[in-house]
């Protein structure tokens, strides 16, 4: 059997077909437009691979509440023209087969728990750092929804007393995304991180503000691993610097076998950058499920 996946991404937007066993078959690459010239070539992809399903990992904010009227829905995205947009209800009319529906970061963590580095575990969460910051959550052995999703890459942060950077968030400043994702690295710094990689200071500064947010969520979560992906964690050097802070930060007050192999709790991602693709793929086979 042959599901279909779709990881809707702000830039661009990855298609696959893979099997039951997580194996991808075939995978392209087409750029995020408008709806009006982006979702009639995913269309034109899907419609003749004979597909059982077809999941969706997509950007955000997204509507997941299936009692919603706008169920499938992206939200108030900065993408204008995607405000509002049916992505969902677009491939269930048109190919009329199963559509499974979550973020593209709880796809990724979905991807993780099946197939990679948090299988067989009951809690888990996935950080991506890039563009934005977002974080899928896995609580129970299910993807965590809840009033709508995580927003965790939103959490409010206190600027450390050297840094006098005011955050590129819009709509928080000092929040996770606005002190530490790339737009804000470039602004804070006058340059793209691939080229600061020999600048200490902001590695340091970087993983101090993901130190004190994973502090956070593992205080809230309880997770028993952590993954750290995205294209600002291509920096290597983070993780030993976070894993130290993150041990500094929590002050000795947990005590549990996965703080004490903590190189093994806070780790990159273990699907060769498939991760979300084949957590799109999963929601499909989910959707079926429910369906048949």
């Amino acid at each position: 059997m042959r599901f279909g996946a779709l990881e809707a991404g702000g830039t661009k937007m990855v298609c696959a077909i893979g099997t039951e066993e997580g194996k991808i078959l075939e995978q392209v690459s087409i750029p995020t437009e408008t709806p009006e010239i982006t979702m009639p070539k995913l269309l034109e992809y899907f419609q003749d691979k004979e597909i059982a399903a077809l999941g969706i990992g997509c950007f955000g904010p997204v509507d997941l509440d299936l009692k919603s009227e706008t169920y499938g829905h992206i939200l108030m995205t900065p993408k204008l023209a995607w405000r509002g947009y049916d992505i969902c209800g677009y491939f269930r009319r048109n190919l009329k087969i199963p559509v499974g529906f979550d973020t593209d970061v709880n796809g990724s963590m979905l991807g993780e728990s099946t197939w990679g580095c948090a299988r067989g575990l009951d809690t888990a969460i996935y950080i991506t750092v890039g563009t934005g910051v977002g974080v899928g959550v896995l609580a129970g052995g299910k993807l965590l929804h809840g009033m709508q999703h995580p927003e965790g890459g939103h959490m409010l942060i206190p600027a450390r007393g050297d840094d006098a950077y005011q955050g590129k968030c819009p709509s928080h400043g000092h929040c996770l995304e606005g002190l530490a994702a790339g737009p804000a690295i470039e602004e804070r710094w006058g340059a793209k991180g691939t080229t600061l990689a020999e600048k200490s200071e902001v590695w340091e500064l970087e993983a101090h503000y993901l130190a004190y947010a994973i502090t956070n969520y593992i205080l809230v979560l309880s997770p028993q691993r952590i993954i750290l992906g995205g294209g600002v964690m291509h920096q290597q050097q983070l993780f030993p610097m976070v894993r130290e802070k993150v041990k500094q930060m929590l002050g000795g007050y947990l005590q549990t076998k996965e703080l004490e192999d903590i190189d093994s709790y806070i780790v990159g991602p273990s699907l060769n950058d498939n991760q979300g693709i084949l957590g799109a793929m999963k929601l499909g086979m989910d959707a079926r499920k429910e369906e048949y």
